[in-house]
């Protein structure tokens, strides 16, 4: 039996509320396989995806469409170490990462 995250699509309606995502620069931090990350690229962002887990880093890499690879880095990275001094962001993320 398939596992399926949020078939009532009630997350992507809550992000919606959020904010425009449209061309928004997003850093998530903790993006695990990128589950989320290729929602908010599908919902227009460009985003910069850490997670301290090089596996799940891997994993993210290896999911990503081409049509998103524009939009999408993933990096290996800690909330903790952050190495962007000179990039600016519109939003920064969390989720279930606490």
């Amino acid at each position: 039996m398939a596992y399926r995250i949020d078939p009532e699509k009630n997350e992507i309606k809550a992000l919606k509320q959020v904010t425009n995502w449209r061309n928004k620069r997003v850093l998530e931090i903790g993006c695990g396989n990128g589950r989320l990350t290729r929602r908010l690229a599908r919902l227009g962002a460009h985003i910069h995806a850490i997670d301290p887990n090089a596996d799940l880093i891997k994993r993210a890499r290896e999911a990503l469409p081409n049509s998103y690879a524009s939009r999408i880095r993933f990096n290996v990275g800690k909330s903790t170490k952050l190495s962007h001094p000179n990039e600016v962001f519109d939003v920064v993320l969390f989720a279930w990462s606490l």
